[in-house]
């Protein structure tokens, strides 16, 4: 586990679907995650031909997606500081192809859009050459609360 990803978004094990950040430039991030047999979804979700469920393939994008805002966005005036990164807006969800136990994901996100501490993404999802998903979302530096 890289602390890079530790240090710049709240996610933890066994919630956290980024293994390492393989790339970021100022406009995209790219980040892999391996799906472990041992991995507990798998024992539930079509036991016999277990599959990765679509819900935490997004999560994984959305996962890049906040850690791409939080590094955009450091040390940047008028971002709130404290708050945690929020999705904001999933489009146009589409899966292509299934991730299967020890499968490595990798994830890229690339920004389309930005207003202010809200950043607008494209995301995709391939496992070796194939393409497992696309979505369109948005992320947001959430305000912190105060008592």
């Amino acid at each position: 586990m890289d602390n890079e990803i530790l240090n710049h978004i709240p996610h933890r094990p066994p919630f956290l679907f980024i293994d390492e950040i393989v790339e970021i430039t100022p406009e995209s991030l790219t980040a892999r995650f391996t799906a472990k047999p041992e991995l507990e979804f798998f024992k539930g979700h079509y036991p016999g031909n277990p599959i990765m469920p679509g819900v935490l393939i997004s999560e994984a994008v959305f996962q890049a997606g906040a850690l791409f805002l939080a590094k955009a966005v450091e040390g940047k005036e008028g971002i709130p500081l404290g708050g945690a990164p929020v999705l904001t807006r999933i489009r146009d969800a589409r899966f292509r192809s299934v991730v299967k136990p020890g499968d490595t994901l990798t994830i890229k996100v690339t920004e389309t859009e930005r207003m202010g501490r809200f950043i607008f993404m494209k995301g995709s999802v391939t496992v070796d050459t194939r393409r497992v998903m696309t979505v369109d979302f948005g992320v947001a530096i959430s305000e912190t609360e105060t008592a």
